[in-house]
């Protein structure tokens, strides 16, 4: 069964235009990254990028790049064209951000090993428990909620499950968004409409639950420091002085 990374990675960010070429330590976020994912037990590993200066960046450094379109409405359909011209035998997928420096190798093995284990898994997600107090009012951290099996009940930019007066609290699940899928799951995604949930909340997920696809929800005991911002760079550069990384 085979499995492969794709990295999608386009140069323009609102917020951090050219983030993902951003140096860290001598090396662009996205060297960090494909180097992260080819010490998986992937098969292979491809960034998926719609501009030339990350493409010809990953071949220096020896890396496998993609071009693909730029008309893409979501980093789903980049992967997706990028399978199709890469690595169209593949039976797994697995889409991680291009912006993930300090993305642990073992939540990639983790994913690809719960897909191997169960043919009847779609498509998979990572969730962390986190404290109410701590990400409950923070619509940009989005929740999960899952059931006894470990599927996605719902995913939310609001504070669920809500703690009611007198109810009995629980840990909240933050969202990771890291996913794995099977072929055919992915190429059904990529066909289906825009959700009237996915609208509301701006939570492509939403789609797949919305049509059926269930989504497994893989409970990770670490957490990584994705770059949005220059400010967020420079708190990876912290944390790796940290922790004796330089």
């Amino acid at each position: 069964m085979k499995s492969v990374v794709i990295i999608p990675a386009r140069y323009g960010s609102m917020r951090f235009p050219g983030k993902v070429l951003a140096d860290l330590e001598g090396k662009p976020i996205i060297r960090w990254v494909y180097e992260k994912a080819s010490a998986s037990v992937a098969d292979e590993v491809y960034v998926a990028t719609d501009d030339g200066k990350v493409f010809s960046a990953v071949e220096a450094f020896g890396g496998k790049a993609v071009m693909t379109s730029v008309a893409h409405p979501s980093g789903t359909d980049r992967i997706r064209e990028a399978v199709c011209k890469a690595c169209p035998d593949a039976d797994i997928i697995v889409n991680v951000q291009g912006d993930e420096p300090l993305l642990p190798t073992s939540v990639i093995d983790k994913l690809i090993s719960c897909m191997k284990s169960a043919e009847s898994i779609e498509m998979a997600t990572v969730a962390v428990p986190s404290r109410r107090s701590e990400i409950a009012g923070n619509p940009n951290i989005v929740k999960a909620v899952v059931d006894s099996g470990n599927f996605a009940l719902y995913f939310s930019r609001s504070a669920i499950p809500f703690l009611r007066e007198g109810g009995e609290d629980m840990p909240l699940y933050r969202h990771w968004g890291i996913y794995a899928y099977r072929r055919k799951a992915l190429e059904k995604f990529v066909s289906l409409p825009e959700s009237a949930l996915e609208k509301c909340e701006k939570l492509e997920q939403l789609r797949a639950l919305e049509n059926g696809i269930r989504i497994y929800v893989v409970i990770a005991d670490c957490e990584s420091i994705g770059v949005d911002t220059p400010e967020d760079l420079e708190t990876v550069r912290k944390f790796l002085k940290s922790r004796g990384k330089i």
